[in-house]
């Protein structure tokens, strides 16, 4: 019983089943080998994609990373740039007066000067010279005048009365000689000495009357070269009074036309400088122009290589260094016959001067601005096909463009026409449109 009822307690051994133990380490295996199928084929797309899909669409993506244009239709200008300043071809130079009177040639002082840049009208002041000095001198030859007039005159009473005596003489004589001839004729009742006596005395009365008649016309003639002289005196004064009064007229200077006042420069302290009120200028010299805004052009030379090329009356463009933004029209409407040197270049290298009028006005356009001009040389038809020169390739003398196609560019031979600096014309070989490989 007791083995029966209290039996000894063994272990129990608990039955591990044998399935679901490996189960575990197979399912993990499993997921690798997924895992690893998943990456080769991930693997293999990307190689494909990467490797194999692009070789497809290879020419596709190399003609999208060519640079291209299309060819238009326009005009070609083939032009010569050339460099020049601004100047009036309309214009007055104000000089400094010439004077008449060399008294006053150094003391030609500015009292009054217009400023620079200012509009003027015809008959306005421009300068004043100080003209006080000129002034006195002009009193002091008005007195000299009258002094020359009174000399004048009262020689002409002297000589009034020199003449008169000399009359009477002429007078006194005669009475004498007269008297000498009537006392003559009663000689019959005269001895023989006093008869020779009496005709001694005729003889001596008669050579002093006729010395004296002929005395007469020196007299007058000496007196006439007297107050000749003093006339001459005279007259010499009065034009040197007449030289001054018009100098001083001269002192006033206004303006011929209508137009700008440009002052001109002097040198001053060291330095060149614009003329104002104060300076000393000298007879000639030039102090300013008037010139006419409205009447401009471009004064530039060329190179005597380049001077078959220009034809009076061919269009330019003009620019302004001074106003990048402005630009003008203009005409060739001289060329210079001879070609000259410079004077800072080499002797043999010859320019020829060019003028460039500009048509229309500008408030900016002032004379003594550096200025270019674009010469347009010669032009094509307006409707011509362009094409840029970057496109163009030359071999063995002919042209070539590569022309966009579905499979890539064709090379394909052009004629052109003229040509500048970015465009070139074609005559034949391609259209409008079509598109073409630059560079």
């Amino acid at each position: 019983m007791s083995a029966i009822g209290n039996p000894v307690p063994q272990p129990i051994q608990t039955e591990q089943p044998a399935g679901p133990a490996p189960e575990a380490p197979r399912s993990w295996h499993a997921v690798k080998l997924l895992i690893l199928l998943v990456l080769v084929a991930g693997g293999g797309l990307l190689a494909y994609f990467q490797w194999l899909r692009p070789k497809a669409t290879a020419p596709a993506a190399a003609l999208a990373a060519v640079r291209t244009a299309k060819a238009t239709t326009g005009m070609v200008e083939r032009t010569i740039r050339i460099a020049g300043q601004t100047s009036a071809r309309d214009y007055a130079n104000i000089i400094a007066p010439l004077l008449r009177g060399p008294e006053n040639r150094n003391s030609l002082f500015l009292l009054k000067m217009t400023k620079s840049g200012v509009a003027v009208k015809k008959g306005d002041l421009l300068a004043q010279i100080d003209a006080q000095s000129a002034q006195d001198h002009i009193d002091d030859t008005q007195d000299t005048v009258r002094q020359a007039e009174n000399d004048v005159g009262k020689r002409k009473a002297e000589q009034d009365v020199d003449w008169e005596n000399l009359l009477q003489s002429v007078r006194v004589s005669k009475a004498e000689f007269d008297k000498a001839k009537w006392e003559a004729q009663a000689a019959e009742v005269r001895t023989v000495v006093d008869q020779e006596l009496m005709k001694l005395s005729v003889e001596e009365y008669e050579a002093r009357y006729t010395e004296v008649q002929t005395d007469l016309p020196r007299k007058k003639a000496s007196q006439a070269s007297e107050l000749r002289i003093l006339e001459i005196t005279l007259d010499r004064q009065r034009r040197h009074l007449d030289r001054h009064i018009v100098d001083i007229k001269k002192y006033t200077i206004t303006s011929p036309m209508n137009g700008l006042a440009v002052v001109q420069n002097i040198f001053r302290g060291g330095e060149m400088a614009m003329i104002q009120e104060g300076d000393q200028v000298y007879p000639g010299q030039p102090i300013m122009k008037v010139v006419d805004t409205g009447n401009m052009q471009v004064e530039a030379v060329i190179n005597q290589a380049e001077s078959e090329e220009f034809r009076i009356g061919q269009p330019a463009k003009i620019t302004l260094d001074a106003f990048p933004g402005l630009e003008l029209k203009g005409k060739v409407y001289s060329i210079g016959a001879l070609a000259v040197g410079g004077r800072m270049q080499n002797y043999y290298i010859r320019n020829i001067p060019v003028r460039i009028a500009i048509e229309g006005s500008d408030p900016r356009l002032i004379p003594d601005l550096s200025a270019g001009a674009e010469v347009v040389i010669e032009r094509s038809e307006p409707h011509s096909t362009l094409v840029p020169q970057g496109a163009v390739s030359t071999e063995s003398g002919k042209t070539y463009v590569y022309v966009k196609k579905a499979e890539g560019f064709e090379k394909r031979e052009v004629q052109l026409g003229l040509r500048n600096y970015t465009y070139a014309v074609v005559l034949a070989g391609l259209s409008a449109g079509d598109e073409i490989r630059l560079n």
